[in-house]
């Protein structure tokens, strides 16, 4: 009886695999609700027509325009000493070599004004000859990059865009960014590029996407032209922020300087007076000082989009202060997705 019965039962087994598979339907599982909010962080400076700071604004001061349409401000501060991360990006190329001293004291000025060992700023150094290398990572003590200042020395070319792209994809992070801290980029050169991988349109929409907020300390003198002064120009514009130019007005007053040469060449006063080491020197630290300035001076407002076309690849974004006499500025525009 046990075999006859073991014998049915694998008879069955073998009928019931040879008949076609009927699928098995399976609950699918239940997928995370994601809520995708897109909140647009602006930096504004106000200024006089004098250029002195307007800080004593309020936000109903302030209109905001998302491709022309206005935003309601959800986020509105104008506290001074706003936690921030820094990049210092400096030019060690040939160009700078005259100089250097100077221009090195200058960047551990701004170092040292801008992370005065409190954890809410933080700072990386990045320089850039023929290469661009990351010679500090981010942190709140400044020690590190003004001993990396003190020991490079300058040579070679510029790849200064390959610079801006290493701040915007190889440091660490700090928590909390870019909304709070705000992203600064702060850079020191002429703004020429000659060795980058990178190109400048390249890395000015890596930069605005990052919402990377970019000064520059130019180290052109006076009476010369720098090609790479549009650089400067466009990366500061169109981020929000603003190209100093601590050494333009350094020779406007000698009679003669371009039409004098002499064997120092037309960078330098002639050698003995000093006057020319000591008018860079004055020069640089004022223009550090207003970098500084401005940096913890700055109105800081934010707004979620309520225009349903988001469709645009890169939006446009425009501040109104219903001032007399007053001038602002900020980025200008955003891109709503990550690429």
């Amino acid at each position: 009886m046990l075999v006859r019965v073991f014998t049915v039962t694998l008879l069955s087994l073998m009928l019931l695999a040879q008949q076609p598979k009927q699928p098995v339907a399976q609950a699918e599982e239940p997928r995370p609700i994601q809520v995708s909010v897109q909140e647009v962080i602006v930096p504004v400076t106000v200024t006089d027509v004098q250029g002195r700071f307007v800080s004593d604004l309020d936000v109903k001061d302030f209109k905001v325009f998302d491709e022309g349409k206005e935003q309601k401000i959800i986020y509105f501060n104008r506290e001074r000493n706003q936690p921030v991360v820094v990049g210092f990006l400096v030019d060690i190329s040939n160009a700078n070599r005259l100089h250097w001293k100077t221009f090195r004291e200058a960047a551990i000025d701004l170092i040292n004004t801008l992370l005065p060992g409190d954890p809410r700023y933080s700072g990386y150094l990045i320089s850039y000859g023929n290469d661009a290398e990351l010679q500090a990572n981010t942190s709140s003590d400044p020690e590190k990059m003004m001993e990396k200042m003190r020991r490079i020395k300058p040579g070679g070319g510029a790849a200064l865009f390959d610079a801006v792209y290493i701040a915007c994809t190889s440091r660490d992070l700090v928590k909390g960014e870019p909304i709070e801290p705000r992203r600064i980029i702060v850079i020191i050169g002429d703004g020429h590029d000659s060795s980058s991988k990178k190109g400048l349109d390249e890395v000015l929409e890596l930069a605005q996407r990052n919402l990377v907020t970019i000064y520059a300390v130019s180290t052109t003198a006076y009476g010369f032209v720098a090609e790479g002064e549009k650089n400067l120009l466009r990366l500061a514009e169109e981020t929000g922020g603003r190209v100093e130019y601590p050494l333009n007005s350094l020779y406007k007053d000698v009679s003669g300087y371009l039409s004098t040469p002499s064997d120092e060449g037309n960078y330098a006063y002639k050698v003995g007076t000093g006057g020319y080491a000591s008018a860079i020197a004055s020069g640089m630290f004022r223009a550090i000082a207003n970098v500084a300035g401005e940096i913890t001076t700055q109105y800081v407002m934010r707004y979620q989009p309520n225009n349903t076309d988001m469709a645009r690849v890169y939006r446009g974004i425009h501040v109104e202060v219903p001032l007399p006499n007053v001038k602002i500025r900020h980025r200008k525009g955003y891109y709503p997705y990550k690429p």
